[in-house]
């Protein structure tokens, strides 16, 4: 059965935005994001598949859900050239195709901005990562400068619109713990590398345990 998300245009355009963020430094973040990861693990919202390359060996296998048909697409073309395992499935974030405690790891790449809902997508991960197992996130954030939070806040009417659904002013690493993770390690930093991405520059990346 179809997922039923279907977001054409802003697809391709974001395809073209994130190949070439990669080559201004989100491949390096896409290295710290997924060091030291092994055995089974779940990718939520994959898109084009741009993490597979950075898998390291010790992951045995990559799930990863992906609802849009075109970046689902594209993912599977990614795929074929990982060096891990990936498999490629149609899904959605708050409701993932997995039973509870099924993976050692789950991964949240610059997508928990874009779900209906974080408490769902984030109690599906801690469903479906077992007890000890890891979160992996790298997300762009709510501002911790008043004034460029309330312009994020405003953008917000709009964005998500153009966008895919993303919202420019979730307080994705609050979201994190109040789901049950316990954050180890986070880094926040600015990452601008074009410049409509200002609205969406203040990101974490970092490391949450399920207790």
């Amino acid at each position: 059965m179809s997922s039923g998300v279907h977001h054409p245009v802003f697809a391709r355009m974001y395809r073209r935005i994130a190949d070439a963020a990669e080559q201004k430094g989100a491949g390096e973040h896409r290295d710290e994001l997924l060091a030291g990861l092994s055995g089974r693990v779940i990718e939520v919202g994959a898109g084009t598949g741009l993490n597979f390359a950075h898998y390291p060996a010790p992951v045995t296998e990559v799930v990863a859900v992906e609802p849009e048909p075109y970046l689902r697409t594209a993912a599977a073309e990614a795929a074929a050239g990982a060096s891990v395992s990936v498999s490629i499935v149609d899904g959605t974030a708050d409701d993932l195709p997995a039973e509870s405690g099924e993976f050692d790891a789950g991964v949240a790449s610059l997508v928990l901005c874009s779900v209906p809902s974080q408490p769902r997508a984030l109690g599906e991960l801690f469903r479906v990562i077992r007890a000890g197992g890891e979160l992996r996130f790298y997300e762009h954030v709510r501002s911790a400068t008043p004034g460029f939070a309330r312009l994020q806040r405003g953008l917000d009417l709009v964005w998500p619109l153009v966008g895919g659904g993303c919202h420019t002013s979730r307080e994705t690493d609050r979201a994190i713990t109040d789901a049950g993770f316990v954050v180890e390690e986070i880094r926040h930093f600015e990452f601008r590398p074009a410049i409509c991405a200002a609205p969406v520059s203040p990101h974490i990346l970092g490391v949450a345990r399920r207790p």
